[in-house]
């Protein structure tokens, strides 16, 4: 016979089990690529899952979006301290902003939650070749991207369009998650079957969301949902290819949005492949019959081909350079 203590310790030990084997089958899910997903019933463009993976829901968003708050304000406040932070009159500034507003009608399509996020547009002065859109939307653009690689309203579109994918999917969030499990194991398993708060668990790990590296498909994701984004918002989607030839040419430089951000031939290739699904997007929005459009050129010659990335041989793990 079993003694009180026994009877609510056997429970407890099966549901760890079988809380411990669904973190584990999450963990070992590979990554499915892009187009083997259904996006939902709306007709034309990209066709990924909206949302990202399940896994991402051991961690709150709203979390996640309070740490990405935090960190942004404390960035911002570095840059107001340092004179880097432009103000809303800066003519640069009022360019993003003024593209930003296109873009953002065209997020909730992917995110129902991203219709109220507080969204945030802003460009710091550094020869950082760097952007990001943290959990949330909050947008950082670096004036180093813009000065160097000379980009185009459409270049820019294409940039910030993958940056607000990375949020829409929650790849940070799903992130997170990955490294609790992997980093707490059976502490935040079962915390996560009620046995402790889980409130606190994005800001209990000591990483700084700005510091995350995607794993390939979620570059892969951010690149064709942005792709989407841009297009319905009226901006050439082409421009992607050559953001990243651009890109390619300024990889030896050890640039920051290089390092979490490798361009290369696999890179554009994906994108080129999937070129069809949204320039019908671009047409439609422009209002031009898609054999109607103009031909595309970019506003650098000569831009060739960008290197091979570090890290494609295995899509679900973190980049590395």
């Amino acid at each position: 016979m079993l003694r009180p203590q026994q009877r609510v310790q056997r429970p407890i030990r099966v549901r760890l089990a079988r809380a411990l084997a669904l973190a584990a089958a999450l963990l070992a899910a590979p990554a499915l690529p892009a187009h083997a997903q259904g996006q939902g019933s709306e007709p034309g463009g990209i066709n990924i899952q909206r949302g990202g993976s399940a896994v991402r829901n051991i961690v709150p968003a709203e979390a996640i979006e309070q740490q990405a708050a935090q960190e942004y304000e404390q960035l911002k406040q570095e840059a107001i301290a340092k004179r880097a932070l432009a103000g809303d009159d800066n003519p640069q500034l009022r360019r993003l902003r003024a593209i930003g507003k296109r873009l953002l009608p065209q997020t909730v399509r992917w995110n129902e939650r991203a219709r109220n996020w507080p969204w945030e547009i802003n460009l710091i002065g550094s020869k950082q070749v760097n952007a990001f859109c943290m959990p949330g939307g909050k947008i950082a653009i670096y004036t180093g991207l813009l000065d160097q690689l000379k980009l185009t309203d459409d270049e820019v579109a294409m940039v910030m369009g993958h940056e607000i994918a990375h949020a829409l999917q929650e790849h940070a969030r799903e992130r997170a998650a990955k490294s609790e499990i992997t980093n707490l194991g059976a502490n935040v398993i079962s915390q996560l079957f009620g046995f402790g708060n889980l409130g606190n668990m994005a800001l209990g790990t000591g990483a700084h969301l700005l510091t995350l590296r995607f794993s390939r498909a979620d570059e892969t994701e951010a690149d064709l949902i942005g792709m989407d984004v841009a297009a319905r918002a009226g901006f050439d989607p082409r421009a992607a290819v050559s953001l990243w030839q651009k890109m390619g040419k300024v990889s030896q430089s050890g640039t920051e949005f290089l390092s979490t951000h490798p361009s290369g031939r696999s890179r554009i290739a994906d994108l080129e492949k999937h070129m069809p699904e949204v320039l019908p997007l671009y047409a439609r929005a422009i209002n031009t019959p898609l054999d109607r459009l103009s031909p595309y050129r970019a506003n650098m010659a000569g831009l060739g081909d960008a290197p091979v990335d570090a890290g494609d041989e295995d899509r679900s793990k973190p980049l590395k350079r």
